[in-house]
């Protein structure tokens, strides 16, 4: 098999840690790996296959001379914004995990699950999106659903860990906690949250815009039409939780017909990446203990709405850093070879 020449941006960051694992776990054809990273980060190490890389510098000139045929960008919107079309104009396909591309009309955005063949659209720029973490688990629900059923509307709340804010987030939580132990919680500053996430939820994830949604929650609306290549309705609701890995969403569905509940796990059960866990009597149901450090998105609590038996509600979670990021991109760049 035809071996690849990998960078990764922003490869000491919680989501470039998690490609390279993924990289590793998937027995990813890499022919040479090239950590790329900002100034300050260069000289540390990224261990791969037994071997630790050095990081080297991001510049818009090093994918030209590393020979990179593969680019994956985790490392900020205004990153990607500057780097990724040197990344391109060197050769490379793009597979970028920040929101700067992903609504841009001759961008891809891509779930391999949901959409492989827009993959396909690739060489207009180089780019392919990787959606929003939120998103990715949510469409690989839906589009099984939707295609069965025909979907006319969703309305979602997302319950999402605090590692959806990197590092910063996760450790921001757990010293908050030790804080609170320590009997020293009010003395703590919130940098990484708008308020103290530890033992509260904030109904907030990134800014408002002028409809009084946040820019998280028009991601999944918007992301999620150009995926599905849709245009039914959308509403969310985004809520940052105490919890350090893995998002979870109780989505309620209106379809265009009666759906039972169990027509829908059996559809969902033949979903590809999707885990059918729906026994609540022995009180069976996904959660991010069970979600965390996998590839699959679990679904459950699947039951028809009391007044309308056209509105099913269901529980989904997911790893938001392996499903919603650093596995989504390595699969598209699987697809992306399976494709040349």
């Amino acid at each position: 098999m035809k071996k690849y020449n990998i960078a990764v941006v922003g490869a000491t960051g919680a989501v470039g840690e998690e490609i390279f694992r993924i990289l590793e776990e998937r027995d990813f054809p890499v022919g040479k790996l090239v950590p790329l990273a900002s100034a300050r980060s260069v000289g540390k190490e990224v261990e791969f296959k037994g071997t630790n890389y050095k990081v080297q510098e991001l510049t818009h000139t090093v994918f030209d001379e590393e020979n990179v045929e593969i680019a994956f960008f985790s490392a900020g919107g205004s990153v990607s914004a500057q780097f990724a079309p040197s990344a391109a104009r060197a050769g490379a396909v793009v597979i970028d995990n920040t929101s700067h591309f992903r609504m841009q009309d001759d961008v891809p955005l891509v779930v391999p699950e949901v959409n492989p063949n827009d993959i396909a659209l690739w060489e207009k720029t180089g780019i392919i999106a990787n959606p929003n973490c939120s998103t990715i688990q949510m469409v690989q629900v839906l589009a099984p659903l939707h295609q069965s059923f025909g979907i006319r509307r969703v309305d979602v709340s997302t319950y999402q860990a605090v590692s959806g804010a990197g590092k910063k987030g996760m450790e921001e939580l757990v010293l908050q906690m030790q804080k609170f132990f320590d009997f020293s919680l009010e003395s703590c500053e919130s940098k990484a949250f708008p308020h103290r996430i530890a033992l509260n939820l904030i109904p907030q994830i990134d800014v408002f815009l002028d409809n009084d949604y946040t820019k998280e929650e028009m991601k999944m609306v918007n992301e999620t039409n150009k995926i599905l290549h849709s245009n039914f309705a959308i509403s969310a609701t985004c809520v940052r939780v105490p919890v350090l890995r893995s998002h979870s969403e109780a989505i309620t569905i209106h379809f265009q017909q009666e759906v039972s509940a169990k027509e829908a796990r059996e559809v969902l059960a033949k979903a590809e990446s999707v885990v059918v866990i729906d026994n609540p009597k022995e009180k069976q149901y996904p959660m991010p203990l069970i979600a965390t450090d996998t590839d699959e998105t679990y679904v459950g609590r699947i039951r028809v709405d009391n007044y309308d038996k056209k509105i099913l509600h269901l529980w989904c979670v997911a790893d938001q850093i392996r499903v919603g990021a650093a596995t989504n991109a390595v699969r598209i760049a699987q697809k992306w070879i399976s494709m040349q």
